[in-house]
């Protein structure tokens, strides 16, 4: 069991937390720290970490923790698990194909079906499907929304 901190002198927690792991060591390692970044966070656990901790826990908190995680359990402090949570929680970021922003934006211009075929040298299918594609990936359910959504995610330039 080795209890680390992100910021120590040398090398720092997450890097020391890969170099334990790539020895096939059987020493687990919790994060005791300050840091309370998602950067810092996904590093640590993404190096191997098996808990990550705040400095402001308690004693006890800090015991069972110790003994948790030597029995190979995951421990987070509950502010690092709650921003984990909120994390999982965002809406994914969502791309478009430089075809359908093509196709978008044509909608946001006005035009029909028909006239985005001919704009974009493609047949009227090929704008539904892409349309529909569109629609799928930014939840929607029409073409007005798709482009209001595209414009507040910024899939789309203001004109």
């Amino acid at each position: 069991m080795a209890l680390l901190d992100l910021r120590m002198p040398v090398l720092d927690g997450a890097s020391a937390t890969v170099e334990i792991a790539a020895a096939r060591s059987a020493t687990r390692v919790l994060i005791l720290t300050t840091y309370d970044t998602d950067e810092d966070i996904e590093r640590a656990v993404e190096a191997g970490a098996i808990g990550y901790l705040l400095k402001d826990t308690t004693r006890e908190r800090l015991v069972d923790a110790i003994h948790s995680a030597a029995r190979g359990e995951t421990v987070l402090a509950p502010r690092v698990a709650e921003r984990l949570v909120a994390r999982l929680r965002r809406p994914a970021p969502v791309a478009l194909t430089a075809r359908e922003t093509e196709v978008l934006t044509a909608v946001a211009d006005g035009l029909s079906n028909v006239e985005i075929g001919r704009r974009l040298v493609i047949t009227e299918a090929t704008v539904k499907t892409h349309l529909l594609r569109i629609f799928a990936k930014l939840d929607v359910n029409d073409r007005t929304h798709a482009v209001v959504t595209a414009l507040d995610r910024g899939l789309l330039e203001r004109r």
